[in-house]
């Protein structure tokens, strides 16, 4: 789908032509390009462009809009300027909303966006084994309950929670600080593939385009402003997690956080986002419940993280198993043989209702 305006495509194309030279003008201090983004074209220039400004004119005089949106549409981009009725009317919230989102993948996601309500999970690069299972259990119960998720596609937390929404069969939202199609870190190539076959990945600059130090914190306004809740899992303070929930917060997006422990460098940027009053997430069902009311979030699909188990023997056996340490003592409580007790719990785990700890234990998982 190709539908944005010459103008509106100029300045996007000038954003991503100018891009090395705001990587250096905020290298040495300020990593965020606020304010940046939003200026007119002739002051960005000037802001932008240094001793270059001649370079950047002559680029915007060569400029072929028209060569530009017949090679985009060609390979298939989704291309949605501010004026587009697919354009995601949360983004106009912003002071400095990009002009054009181009984006691979499903233009149907698009529409999702703008009509229901989108969660934007975040974290750390560095999870640890307590936030990466959170994380997964997250995305995963909020893709089975229907709820789009928005992430970077990171290391750690955010593709994590994209992979658990891709396991529940739900909707995910990539926004990335390169172009679209360019796969960031590499070794999400793969994951990188599945979100665009399955969902979108978007961008404010153009295909092809690599990431910039300024870009990261740059797309971050732009998945805060996508979302009715931005949620982080774990996150040191400072962190990029947080500049995501501090734009959240000043466009008035629900802010949460999941608790962490307090010895956790990890979890000291969440837990002080609780302290300052963000929403506390213990669950899929919190977030539910945030964004529909409680009792009228959308049912799971049968066997997705975030309900308790639709078959009877399920639903005792992973009752049992949290009280008891063998197969044996599960199946005498429960009353069933071991044979079927131990089935019951190996699909329990498959399913995502418990964890089998390094002490042999059993716990429910999260969700």
């Amino acid at each position: 789908m190709y539908d944005s305006c010459d103008a509106c495509l100029r300045r996007a194309l000038l954003i991503a032509h100018l891009a090395p030279r705001i990587a250096g003008l905020l290298g040495t201090g300020e990593r965020r390009a606020t304010g940046l983004l939003g200026l007119a074209e002739h002051d960005l220039i000037a802001a932008a462009a240094g001793r270059r400004v001649d370079e950047a004119l002559a680029f915007l005089d060569a400029l072929d809009t028209e060569l530009e949106s017949e090679t985009l549409a060609g390979a298939g981009f989704v291309v949605v300027c501010a004026h587009s009725p697919d354009y995601p009317p949360q983004l106009r919230d912003l002071a400095d909303a990009p002009a054009v989102l181009f984006g691979k993948g499903s233009t149907e996601v698009l529409s999702m966006v703008a009509e229901e309500p989108v969660v934007t999970i975040v974290g750390t690069r560095r999870a640890s084994p307590y936030g990466t299972e959170v994380a997964y259990a997250l995305g995963r119960g909020l893709g089975a309950s229907g709820v789009p998720v928005v992430s970077g596609l990171a290391l750690g937390i955010d593709g994590t929670a994209h992979r658990g929404c891709l396991d529940g069969g739900g909707v995910p939202l990539g926004v990335v600080a390169s172009g679209p199609d360019v796969a960031y870190p590499r070794r999400h190539r793969s994951l990188h593939a599945r979100v665009c076959e399955r969902g979108i990945v978007l961008s404010e600059l153009p295909p092809g385009t690599q990431p910039y130090r300024w870009s990261f914190p740059a797309r971050n306004r732009i998945m805060a402003a996508l979302a009715r809740m931005t949620l982080v899992v774990e996150a040191a303070d400072p962190s990029g997690s947080l500049i995501t929930a501090e734009f959240a917060k000043d466009l008035g997006r629900c802010v949460a956080a999941v608790p962490g422990r307090i010895t956790s460098s990890v979890a000291r940027g969440t837990n002080n986002l609780l302290k300052d009053g963000a929403t506390p997430i213990s669950g899929t069902e919190d977030v539910l419940d945030e964004l529909f009311g409680v009792g009228m979030r959308p049912a799971p699909e049968p066997g997705a993280v975030g309900g308790a188990p639709g078959d009877p023997l399920l639903q005792a056996v992973l009752e049992a198993a949290e009280r008891y340490d063998s197969v044996e003592a599960v199946a005498r409580a429960t009353g069933r043989s071991v044979a079927e007790t131990r089935a019951a719990l190996g699909r329990l785990e498959a399913e995502g209702y418990l964890v089998r700890r390094d002490l042999g234990r059993w716990e429910r998982a999260a969700h």
